[in-house]
This record gives structure tokens, sequence and C-alpha cells, in this order.
């Protein structure tokens, strides 16, 4: 290793990366240490046959205010999904769309059969009242089930069996909606207030972008860490000693222990390519059957045509039941069964099993005090886990570790 860094950050990630950004502001020049050959964290893309394969079917969703604060969206060239879905039966589909947002579709959405009338009118109200609240006030409430929250709130089983779960379980990572209310109010609301979008070139120019803004931060590429303690240590028995260290990893795989080990939600990603339309909008297809393997597909190339060179369709299969891995012959069945299609049109690419794709959080909080990601005097915490599972949630982990850190430094806050 070169000289020694006043910061080390253990992780390229988006919680890891924000955190350098923050640190240099204050004229601090961190050292990441990455595990991988590049940044990114669980936000990657590998090009494979002319085809970009993201590391799971992930989405940037524009109203994150810290993605607006770190992010050039103009520059990230991103592309768009209609507001709505694409619904998937057993005998039949349909389009659904947001009326509120797409006022082209309200006579067609009236008629839907995705639900009755008053669960529209009920979703309407819904998207009408989360846009007046602020993001603090929704991580204020007491938390209930979603799928509880949902019940509650009046939506029939008719709606929640169509879209809430397909939907929002494709979001979670699980079917049974039991994740928090509050993430479903602060999702839902990010979504009404704004689009999701994908990068052009995949979803990796996000953490491109971020490591274009560092200036004066070195990053060493697969570093492993092997333990972290009064020193570092890596795999290689190599020691660091920092004056301060951001944990911007899974701390429980590198601090013996480690008494709040995060939990977290798996997936499977699979990818195909097809020479047919299979989705021929911008928009997500969600399998309202529970006994099938997929839960939700895309044809990405009607969001990004750039994500395919070849002439074919790039085809995004979510999986959440990761209980058996070699299922892409089943998952081709499923798909011609759902579109019609022959099982000889579509080629398998690659899978991504993801198992920690998202954290599993309790008591949902949207922000941080700099004072509670200080682990120890000089060992401090960043990254999603510490708040709830979502992009926006690592930057601004990111961003209170480097605050914690830094006044840490100049003594004014411990």
């Amino acid at each position: 290793m070169s000289e020694q860094a006043e910061v080390i950050i253990i992780g390229g990630g988006i919680a890891g990366l924000t955190c350098a950004i923050e640190l240099e502001r204050t004229g601090i020049k961190p050292l990441i240490l990455e595990a991988t050959d590049r940044v990114g964290g669980r936000v990657k893309t590998d090009q494979k046959e002319g085809f970009l394969l993201d590391h799971g079917f992930q989405v940037l969703l524009t109203a994150y205010p810290e993605a607006q604060y770190y992010l050039d969206y103009e520059k990230l060239n991103l592309k768009t999904f209609d507001p709505g879905a694409v619904i998937y039966e057993e005998n039949r589909k349909y389009d659904i769309s947001d009326p509120l947002r797409n006022p082209g579709s309200l006579f067609s959405m009236a008629f839907s059969p995705v639900g009755g009338l008053g669960d529209k009118l009920k979703m309407a109200k819904l998207t009408t009242g989360l846009k007046k609240q602020k993001i603090e006030d929704i991580f204020s409430k007491p938390e209930d089930t979603t799928l509880n929250h949902l019940k509650h709130y009046g939506f029939s089983e008719q709606i929640i069996t169509n879209f809430f779960k397909p939907f929002f379980g494709g979001i979670y990572l699980e079917n049974d909606l039991s994740t928090s209310s509050r993430m479903f109010e602060f999702v839902f609301k990010m979504f009404s207030e704004g689009s999701a979008a994908i990068p052009a070139g995949g979803i990796e120019e996000i953490p491109k972008q971020l490591l274009g803004q560092l200036k004066h931060t070195d990053i060493h590429y697969k570093a492993k860490v092997k333990q972290v303690g009064s020193e570092i240590i890596l795999e290689n028995d190599e020691k660091l000693k920092p004056k301060k260290t951001v944990i911007a990893t899974s701390p429980e795989a590198i601090m013996n222990g480690f008494s709040e080990e995060p939990k977290y939600q798996s997936v499977l990603n699979l990818y195909f390519s097809c020479p047919k339309v299979v989705i021929n909008k911008p928009l997500i297809g969600l399998v309202t059957d529970r006994s099938k393997l997929i839960n939700n597909f895309c044809d990405l190339t009607s969001v990004s045509p750039a994500y395919s060179t070849t002439g074919e369709r790039l085809i995004s299969v979510s999986v959440n039941d990761d209980s058996h891995l070699d299922v892409q012959d089943a998952v081709i069945h499923e798909l011609a069964q759902l579109t019609g299609h022959n099982t000889t049109d579509f080629k398998y690419l690659e899978s991504y099993h993801i198992p920690k794709a998202l954290p599993v959080n309790q008591d949902l909080k949207y922000d941080i005090a700099a004072t509670e990601v200080k682990l120890h005097d000089d060992i401090f915490l960043a990254g999603d886990y510490l708040l709830n599972a979502s992009l926006n949630a690592a930057m601004l982990s990111g961003r209170r570790a480097a605050e914690a850190v830094s006044h840490s430094l100049s003594g004014s806050l411990f």
C-alpha cells in the first residue's frame, strides 16, 4: 500500500462513494478499499454477447432527494418506464396506467380488471395524499406490514392480488408484503412524484458517475478486508491503521462480535435473449399467479435499446423464491406460456443470484444523526441497512458517515 491514509473507507459501493465525495469536500483525502475489481457494490452491469446485464433488475426512482443532489440525470441519459405495468393473469393480460400522470388512460383504467372502481378511487386518494406528506412524516408513523396497511386502507383482495403483490413483491423481493408500511408509502410517493428509470448504458453508470466526482481519493481494488478492530487486516495479512475507518459494507463479515447483524432479502435474476418483441412498451410485466417462479419480467430493449447491440431483445426475469437456482428451463416455459412465444425463442444468457440484495430493516428510518453511525471511537458505519432499502438511503448514510468522521477528526462532535 502507498502512504497511510487518514481515513479508510471499506467498500466502494454507493454508500462508500458518497462518503468519499463528502470527505473530499471537507479537505480529507480518503482511501477506499474495494474487494472486487470495480466500484458499485450491488449496482453493477456486465457486458456479455452484445448485451448489458445489470446485477438484478434495478431502477432509479428519479424523485429520490439524495439522487437528485448527487447525480446528473442528463449525463446519465436516463430512459424512463411508463407509469404503469402489464398484468399477466392465468389466461389474459392487460395494461394498467396511472391516470393522474397519463390522463389518456383514464377511460381504459376505469374499466380495467385490475380492481374495482372503489380501488381506483382509493389509489387516486392515496397518491394525492402522499404527495402532500413530507418524507420525514411518513417515517414517523407507526409501522405495520404493507399487506395490513393496504387492507386497512380498504383495498380489495382483487387489486392486492393483481397489482400490489406482484409489483411491490418485486420491489421488496418478498411475496407476502410483510415489509413495513413506511417503506410502502415512501416508495409509492417516489413513484408518484417522479419516474422509474435506468441509465441508457446500464445501472452501473450511477456509481461510475459518483466515482468521476472523486479527485483526491485513492482506490485500491481487489483489496479484501479480513478483519477490522484496532487496525485493518487485509486478506494478505497486511495491516493498516488509519485515524478513522468507515465500514461501508456488511460489517458482520469483518468484525468479530458484531451484535446487530443485518438480515437480507435475496433474489435470482435471469437474462434471456429473444428475436421477438416481448413487451412493446417501456413497462414491467407483473405475474399474478404465485405458483409461478416468475414474479416480474421486463423487455429491457423497450426501455433502453442500448441494452442490446445484437438486434435481439433482452429479457430480464426476477424470481423471488431462490431456493432452487437451476431454473432457467422452467422460467423459459413460463415465459413462453405468458407471452405466447415458443420456448425456442428464448435463449438463456446469464443468472445472478444475489443473497444480500436488500436489507430487511427493523424500525425503518429516513435519516440518521451523524452521532448514530459511530460504532467505536474510530469506526463508523455506512449503508442502506442503517435506514431503509433504497439507493437514497445508501447515499444518505454515506453522507452522514462523512459528517461524523470530519467532526470527529476536528474534535467538534464526540
